[in-house]
């Protein structure tokens, strides 16, 4: 309607009808006008003062004084500006707009030899689903076919589908990029990795940045600034035009533009690589954070028990204790026994079905392999087992676990377990450094001999160990005295500190849902290295935002004195406002093209 008005009005100004053009100018801006009012009375009835009073006054005082056409301008540049937010901050969203946009609706599941199609709700843990090609899967599962290809783009940024193996974890919302597969549901759809995203992307929505309110409180002043400059401009000339040329070009579109739009791109940019940061104003604190806290299992390490070495005792190669240990162990689902099979396997080791198989708990395992005695366990209780034959342990760290193998009556080796520190640690500390991260600690509730060994050689600032989770929040809260504090963890014992820090950080793959409900940041594949790229995105976001604001601001104000002085006419001060605020949208979308410079290998 503003455009429209604008339009005729000059239509009918080249028709030689400066009266009607004047009233079809008016006619353009009342709409505007009356809805602007209406929202600032709905802004004072909630306690806030916006800068939407300014645009107000100045469409006011043009119509007042005869300046039709510079209100006419005004009207066209305050839509048109509430238009341009929109858009930007819609194409700023895309990225997690996309996430909302591909929620599934339905399953196929097998129910003996039929298949049938069931609601999300429906699926229970156990369920075996088919994945058709395109298909994403619904719930977090595992791989029951001899192999899958995922698209897990959407959640974790990488361009290239992964090939998982048989029994390899899927996470929900990853997309079939191969031929149809079998899905052994283990959440409900409810509890799954994709429900638990959509859950923080609405959250992040909605949020509003601290930036944001900032330009909400410094509103009063530029409010107050622009009023005395005005009002000056008319008590020393004589001029009202000169005041309404000031109200003009003052409108402050870059302070209310400017940061809504760079914060929420760089929530989807941050998004795009992974890292599902729950709202703007999180974003902001992570630019900031000086200090980093580090839990240990399931975050330094990977917390799953690797095996680190073998050691032969007999006639056996090393391939060949590991395929007696871990043939026996498919029959146990103790966690280290588990990581025995996945690594054997993963050595392309082919495993025969054990026989005869008795668990002891927390001892191990005796059983029949190839016709063949094994016995797989505990130190103690291999030895017990093996009776007159004592089973020697081997050499081994701090917080490493020794299994005995024994074959035939006979120890055969060892296998060496521990949780081992991620690949490329040291990398991602140096990383996070050169973003300005002048002080890292680890915390832990393991012992500190297992602490001292895991973290050797890396460079912390601090290791403390033994903690409880009230002492981890007590870690935090006295750590605040050198800056803002970053934690990151994954466990239920880790949320109290994610919930105290002043951005808390949860793996999100395989974390506990305490920890990603209580953390302001989640990482969305079971890796680290998404949070040096988050880092530099919220730094970079927050400089577009500020260099947005200085500008646009600057050249405001710049603008007002010119029209003070009487240099810009109402109509020039609201087309010069016009081309700030496009500059400054501009310049804010810049967040959306942000690649991060840092390393991405950890």
């Amino acid at each position: 309607m503003a455009l429209l008005g604008l339009l005729c009005g000059l239509g009918l100004t080249l028709s030689g009808q400066p009266d009607l053009a004047a009233l079809a100018w008016a006619a353009g801006v009342v709409p505007v006008l009356l809805a602007l009012c209406v929202e600032i009375v709905r802004s004072l009835w909630q306690g806030e003062v916006g800068l939407d009073i300014v645009a107000a006054l100045s469409m006011t005082a043009a119509l007042l004084v005869g300046e039709a056409l510079a209100a006419s301008v005004v009207a066209l540049m305050y839509s048109g500006g509430s238009f341009l937010e929109s858009f930007a901050e819609g194409r700023a969203r895309r990225e997690m707009t996309d996430l909302l946009s591909r929620v599934p609706r339905s399953a196929t599941r097998r129910n003996g030899d039929a298949l049938e199609e069931v609601p999300l709700d429906a699926i229970a843990p156990g369920d075996l689903l088919l994945i058709r090609q395109g298909e994403m899967a619904p719930v977090d599962g595992a791989v029951e076919s001899d192999q899958a290809l995922l698209d897990q783009s959407a959640l974790t940024g990488e361009a290239m589908p992964a090939r998982l193996a048989r029994g390899a974890e899927v996470m929900s919302g990853s997309t079939n990029a191969g031929e149809p597969f079998d899905l052994r549901a283990a959440r409900r759809a409810a509890d799954s990795t994709y429900a638990g995203i959509l859950r923080l992307v609405a959250a992040a929505q909605a949020s509003k940045a601290p930036m944001a309110r900032l330009a909400d409180r410094y509103s009063l002043l530029f409010l107050a600034l622009t009023v005395v400059i005005a009002g000056a401009a008319w008590w020393f000339t004589g001029d009202p035009i000169r005041a309404v040329a000031v109200l003009v070009v003052a409108t402050p579109c870059p302070l209310i533009l400017a940061v809504p739009v760079a914060l929420v791109a760089g929530l989807s940019r941050a998004a795009h690589f992974g890292v599902l940061i729950k709202g703007a104003k999180p974003l902001e604190s992570l630019a900031r954070i000086k200090t980093l806290i580090l839990d240990k299992t399931g975050t330094l390490t990977d917390g799953r028990p690797q095996i680190v070495s073998i050691t032969t005792a007999a006639h056996l190669s090393e391939a060949e204790v590991l395929r007696h240990a871990a043939a026996l162990d498919q029959a146990s689902k103790h966690p280290i026994a588990q990581a025995i099979v996945q690594a054997a396997r993963a050595r392309g080791l082919i495993l025969p079905i054990p026989q005869a198989v008795v668990e002891t708990a927390g001892g191990g395992v005796v059983g029949q392999v190839d016709g063949r005695a094994v016995v797989v366990g505990g130190l103690g209780f291999v030895a017990g087992q093996l009776g007159a034959a004592q089973a020697e342990p081997a050499v081994h760290q701090a917080g490493s676990v020794v299994v005995a193998v024994a074959v035939d009556g006979a120890l055969v080796g060892h296998l060496v377990m521990a949780d081992a520190l991620r690949d490329g640690t040291a990398e991602l500390l140096a990383g996070l450094r050169r973003l300005g991260v002048g002080r890292i600690v680890m915390a832990t509730g393991d012992r500190q001999a297992v602490a001292m060994a895991v973290t050797h050689g890396l460079g912390l600032d601090g290791v403390r160990a033994d903690l409880t989770p009230d002492q981890k929040v007590l870690l935090v809260l006295s750590e605040r005295k050198n800056g803002p504090v970053m934690m990151v963890g994954d466990g239920v014992n880790d949320a109290p500190a994610l919930a105290a820090a002043d951005v808390g950080v949860a793996m999100g793959a395989r974390g506990a849902a305490a920890s990603a409900e209580a953390a302001d940041v989640v990482l969305l594949v079971d890796r680290l290295n998404p949070l040096l790229t988050g880092l530099e995105v919220a730094q970079r976001a927050r400089k577009i935002a500020l260099e947005s604001v200085v500008a646009g601001i600057g050249l405001s104000i710049l603008g007002m004195i010119a029209a003070a002085f009487g240099y810009l006419s109402p109509v020039q001060g609201a087309l010069l406002q016009e081309v700030i605020d496009v500059a400054v949208i501009l310049n804010a979308l810049r967040a959306l093209r942000i690649v991060p410079k840092v390393g991405r290998r950890a």
